[in-house]
């Protein structure tokens, strides 16, 4: 195993995962104001909907499915479904649902950088967050297109055993098992991971403050008659 693949997939992502908690518990303690998505739908809500809801409803979706698949050991998928058939669903339901997602995110990249009003109220670290989930969406399905000349689920193997290491802090087994897998798909990682590195500095801070809390919550009266 070379140095570099130990570092990039061994060490990187415990740096990245500190940096994450360290980096959130300090801004929502230190500026807990800026912890917010700064919405720019009330500059400009032309396509703003249908862009945000494909975008949000794919990420979601992308999300859930990497957490399952890459965190579930093959000794309880297994009871249900062949690793080969674990793959090819990952293929077309994530196929399905990146495309929805990227057709979303360009067009949210494409407002925010057309919308004068947009533009001038976008942050640095707005567009570039932008720019990193469309190198992350093109790679991820990039790998599709790789998948489809090994359909026994090896390789997916090889990712979640790489995942399932690193929660368990073995992080030479994770290096070791993610090293034989083709570039495209340690790209893909290593942006992943980037993108948690700079998760405390960004919008998307708003991803763990979802107010599920307002579902349960009784009414509150504004005026009474």
């Amino acid at each position: 195993m070379s140095n570099l693949n130990n570092l990039l997939f061994g060490v990187y992502p415990y740096i990245a995962i500190v940096v994450c908690i360290v980096g959130c518990w300090i801004r929502f303690d230190r500026e807990p104001y800026t912890w917010k998505a700064d919405s720019s739908q009330m500059l400009s809500n032309k396509g703003f909907r249908v862009a945000s809801n494909l975008f949000h409803i794919g990420v979601i979706f992308i999300l859930m499915g990497h957490f399952v698949g890459l965190l579930t050991p093959p000794a309880i998928y297994h009871h249900f479904i062949s690793s080969a058939n674990k793959q090819m669903v990952a293929l077309v339901v994530g196929g399905f649902f990146g495309v929805l997602c990227l057709i979303g995110l360009v067009m949210l990249i494409k407002r925010r950088l057309t919308d004068e009003r947009v533009r001038a109220s976008s942050k640095f670290s707005d567009i570039m967050i932008l720019f990193m989930l469309l190198v992350q969406l093109i790679l991820g399905l990039l790998t599709i297109f790789i998948s489809l000349d090994h359909l026994d689920g090896s390789v997916m193997i090889m990712l979640s055993s790489w995942a399932q290491n690193i929660v368990i802090l073995q992080g030479v087994q994770a290096a070791l098992a993610i090293e034989p897998v083709h570039i495209i798909y340690k790209l893909h990682v290593f942006v992943g991971l980037t993108m948690i590195l700079f998760f405390p500095f960004t919008r998307l801070v708003h991803v763990i403050s979802v107010p599920i809390w307002y579902l349960g919550r009784r009414y509150q009266v504004v005026r009474e008659r």
